[in-house]
């Protein structure tokens, strides 16, 4: 835990854990299969590599690039309607 990448891909990945935990609970309404949180995951590890490999500026794209398949595909919030 040295640079800011690695604080900013654990705070994501737990942020993931905690929406893939509350949705899985049996009187949850939104049910998600596992696979969909494989992508964000994937892109949290490798931003961390990126970032920690002083390529910063594809470490940031990749962190956007997460986030907004979260926002997109997972929509934690309640005013991004589901599908």
């Amino acid at each position: 835990m040295q640079t800011p990448y690695d604080w900013v891909a654990i705070a994501i990945f737990a942020g993931l854990i905690v929406i893939f935990l509350q949705r899985s609970q049996a009187d949850s309404v939104v049910r998600d299969t596992m696979i969909s949180y494989l992508p964000p995951a994937i892109g949290c590890a490798v931003a961390n590599y990126l970032g920690n490999e002083n390529y910063h500026v594809f470490a940031i794209l990749t962190i956007v690039l997460v986030l907004a398949y979260i926002a997109f595909v997972i929509k934690p919030y309640e005013f991004i309607k589901r599908r």
